[in-house]
């Protein structure tokens, strides 16, 4: 008899709370440093938080690797019932999460751990993957053995409003946020998720309303064999208005069987800022 597996991953997947609960995923949640003090991802800390740090008093916060003994605890209590566990990490381009986390499960046994190659909603459509092999009764070896294999398979990518975030956390030079922001321009970031890398992709121009349609649209039209069962729209504080154009897009479209609208964790927002957005899917 195959013993019972748990499906569980790092919290930046990013997973609304509808598709959590279809798929019983467990997550694990980094510390966020802010102000000298230590903080719980989206348990104690939001998003809000930290942007309001940011704009009042030009504070940024820090992020930190989930570390090996924080996995052997979280791991520790299905393994001792002798439960084997799949999990799913961030990208070991972006985080050493997934090094700390192969480590824990060489100690303990029983646990398999999947490096995404993805961040955000890209780890959760291969979460929600995961769910769906587990829920049909394949072991664990095997569920994250062909969720790995279709890690290159994930099309994640994210429009920015503005690059003051990336330049705050050094991952722009203050030269290119100012011209970006003079000249109206909303940079696409890639997820090349061959190398657990990213990549600036193409730059429109124009307010944010304006190009989210373009950018959805160019998403949609640069694949051939795109899957139709489900499409995230993931965001790191959206209007409302802006994520119902979006969704309206794409429900007209009539490509995808299933729109999710799912929100950014403090771990991806902190370094793109509010209102960025992605429209993030899988091809075969």
């Amino acid at each position: 008899m195959s013993k019972k597996v748990i499906l569980s991953a790092d919290s930046c997947c990013d997973l609304n709370e509808e598709l959590l609960r279809r798929y019983e995923v467990n997550r694990i949640h980094p510390t966020i440093l802010l102000e000298g003090k230590e903080y719980t991802d989206c348990v104690d800390i939001f998003p809000e938080d930290l942007y309001k740090a940011y704009w009042e008093r030009g504070v940024m916060p820090k992020t930190t690797a989930i570390n090996t003994g924080e996995y052997l605890d979280y791991f520790r209590k299905w393994t001792e019932q002798g439960y084997e566990v799949v999990h799913l990490c961030i990208g070991s381009g972006f985080s050493a999460c997934y090094q700390y986390c192969r480590l824990a499960a060489e100690e303990l046994g029983g646990v398999y751990p999947v490096d995404t190659r993805n961040l955000s909603g890209g780890v959760g459509l291969l979460t929600v993957e995961a769910g769906k092999r587990i829920a049909e009764g394949k072991p664990a070896g095997q569920v994250a053995e062909e969720v790995t294999e279709l890690t290159s398979k994930v099309q994640c990518s994210f429009i920015l409003d503005t690059l003051d975030f990336m330049r705050a956390g050094g991952r722009c030079s203050s030269v290119a946020a100012l011209g970006a922001n003079i000249l109206k321009l909303k940079p696409t970031i890639i997820v090349n998720n061959r190398e657990s890398t990213m990549e600036v992709g193409k730059k429109y121009r124009g307010n944010l309303d304006k190009v989210l349609l373009q950018y959805a649209g160019d998403r949609l039209s640069n694949f051939d064999r795109i899957k139709e069962d489900l499409v995230l729209i993931t965001h790191s504080g959206s209007c409302d208005e802006n994520l119902k154009l979006v969704s309206d897009f794409l429900r007209e479209r009539a490509l995808f069987r299933e729109i999710q609208i799912t929100r950014a964790s403090c771990m991806i927002s902190c370094h793109c800022g509010p209102e960025t957005l992605g429209v993030l899917f899988m091809t075969e």
